[in-house]
């Protein structure tokens, strides 16, 4: 543990057979290679939404979520966003279990349980491969993707310790590589309340 006990989860999520929305497992699997401290939880929850959800419950200060997410900038483009946590309006229909939209699963953690969540970051890259609806398998990723796979750890590994040393501080990405497109401040973020964008 670290000396202010801080919990941080680092959570791997996308499916590995569609394409670039397999970032987070692989930025997963880069990390056996480059570990994190161990007293981070580090797990790839692939496309289980369920378990991620429940994984929230468990006292965590902060959780990492590492993530492909469209947003209008240059493929292989890094963003760290911080979503708005569930209003967690009384009476609305249960959220559903399927699926990894972080909004979904943050809705879906706070329906679970009366716990408090923790603070959510999402590490984010842009995709250049979506697949199509109609696709079942697009296997491999792109190669903006893949390259940004070793930017991300790199990121997680400046990031991670400004956490653990203080789980309200907002880190920035470093190296930046921001698309300068003037409309992509106009793309909805999948995610309310982006941070930054590397």
């Amino acid at each position: 543990m670290t000396g202010c006990g801080t919990r941080l989860l680092v959570a791997g999520v996308g499916n590995i057979f569609l394409a670039d929305d397999a970032f987070g497992p692989e930025v997963i699997r880069a990390l056996d290679r480059r570990p994190l401290p161990p007293e981070v939880r580090v797990r790839d929850f692939g496309i289980r939404g369920l378990d991620l959800a429940y994984e929230l419950l468990a006292g965590y200060d902060v959780a990492v979520l590492v993530d492909a997410a469209a947003r209008g900038h240059r493929p292989g483009t890094l963003s760290l966003i911080e979503p708005e946590p569930p209003d967690g309006t009384a009476g609305a229909a249960p959220p559903e279990a399927h699926g990894m939209d972080p909004a979904k699963v943050l809705a879906l953690a706070a329906h679970l349980g009366d716990e408090p969540l923790p603070r959510v970051l999402v590490l984010a890259c842009e995709p250049e491969v979506r697949p199509r609806g109609d696709e079942d398998i697009a296997p491999g990723i792109s190669a903006p993707v893949r390259e940004a796979v070793d930017r991300a750890v790199a990121a997680l590994h400046s990031l991670v310790p400004a956490l653990l040393a203080d789980p309200t501080a907002t880190p920035s990405l470093s190296r930046p590589d921001e698309s300068t497109d003037p409309s992509a401040a106009e793309v909805p973020l999948p995610v309310a309340g982006g941070v930054e964008d590397r």
